[in-house]
């Protein structure tokens, strides 16, 4: 694993639109995602991960003809996200440009899902995303967008995912989603002390001592934000000088 740590803009698509919401509800319109793109990886961003989160059949075909767009003006590897459930919308994704992707509900419907996908395209373009909650004293794995939830422990379910072929765990706290009151620390530093690939930290930055602690305290390697960069709070470049100065190694 890189010992550097990425910063990783993320944007949630609907209708072809950027929208945000807080703990998965109330979602409002922010902007276009390709130009959104391409000002964060303008401003340095290391990654960019593009979630469609109406993924229903008849919105992927406008989908695939989003992310062809996105790579067509982005310079930076990116993700892409939502609906994923089998190997022809994998391949139609990664031919439009997309550099990963990231699979969620289909795969704990069928985890052997992953392992085709990885033998198919190789573990590295596989990304196994988590939605998880506390709940009963344990964090629990919630699906379909955060709408359903299910009695797997996040835990065991990333460490069977890499098993199974999951190159990389985007791991969000639905508790600490859209709250601004920093990443789930503990639940992130469980995972990726026991797993050998690794983590982006999701849900519940605002501010740049949120992610220093999740890079420090949570062993993440990667974290992802939303809101602080969509309504510019917080610039991805003065973000990076500060992790720099203290003595983050970040790329």
């Amino acid at each position: 694993m890189s010992l550097s740590k990425r910063i990783i803009p993320c944007l949630d698509i609907k209708d072809s639109k950027t929208v945000k919401g807080i703990n998965f509800e109330n979602i409002k319109i922010v902007g276009d995602p390709v130009e959104l793109g391409a000002y964060y990886a303008q401003q340095g961003a290391d990654e960019l991960v593009f979630l469609d989160v109406s993924a229903t059949h008849e919105k992927k075909k406008i989908f695939l003809e989003l992310v062809t767009r996105i790579a067509k003006q982005i310079n930076i590897p990116f993700t892409v996200g939502g609906g994923i459930s089998s190997i022809e919308d994998v391949f139609g994704l990664l031919n439009a440009g997309a550099d990963k992707v990231s699979v969620n509900s289909a795969a704990v419907k069928n985890p052997y899902l992953l392992t085709t996908l990885a033998n198919q395209y190789g573990r590295q373009c596989i990304v196994l995303a988590i939605d998880t909650k506390f709940e009963s004293e344990d964090w629990y794995v919630y699906i379909n967008g955060g709408r359903i939830p299910t009695k797997i422990k996040a835990k065991d379910w990333a460490r069977r995912g890499v098993d199974m072929g999951a190159g990389e765990i985007l791991l969000t706290s639905m508790d600490n989603d859209g709250t601004k009151n920093g990443f789930a620390l503990e639940i992130t530093r469980d995972i990726s002390d026991k797993i050998g690939v690794p983590i982006i930290a999701s849900g519940g930055a605002g501010n740049m001592s949120h992610f220093y602690d999740v890079f420090t305290k949570g062993n993440a390697d990667a974290a992802l934000a939303a809101s602080i960069f969509h309504n510019k709070e917080l610039e991805i470049k003065e973000l990076k000088q500060n992790l720099k100065s203290k003595g983050v190694q970040i790329r």
